[in-house]
């Protein structure tokens, strides 16, 4: 069974930065996709952004410019680099992983106060 960890969330500003955590019990390498997902209250589960195997990134249209994922292989981690953050960006982030079937996180919780 596969366990991911998220980390880093928290309550910040209008305008500041987060930076979030996945770490995988096995190697990240091994998955197919690497995403992140954001479920804002009162609403759907909604990709934010998501890593392919070989590299390709893609982002929500809403976070394109302020938010960066990237890998640690050697630590099998992922990680959300969140800047200029707004209030709409609020709600648990979800981290996931595919090979076969999806995994997921727990979850963290950013708070964007204005």
């Amino acid at each position: 069974q596969v366990q991911l960890v998220e980390s880093g969330g928290g309550l910040v500003q209008a305008g500041g930065s987060l930076r979030l955590s996945c770490a995988a019990s096995r190697s990240i390498s091994s998955f197919n996709i690497l995403g992140w997902y954001r479920q804002s209250p009162g609403k759907q589960r909604d990709l934010v952004a998501d890593v392919i195997s070989g590299g390709t990134i893609h982002y929500a249209d809403s976070v394109k410019g302020r938010f960066t994922v990237s890998t640690d292989n050697a630590k099998n981690t992922m990680y959300l680099q969140m800047n200029s953050l707004k209030p709409d960006d609020t709600g648990v982030y979800y981290c996931s992983a595919f090979y076969l079937e999806t995994f997921w996180g727990q979850g963290t919780q950013v708070t964007v106060s204005s």
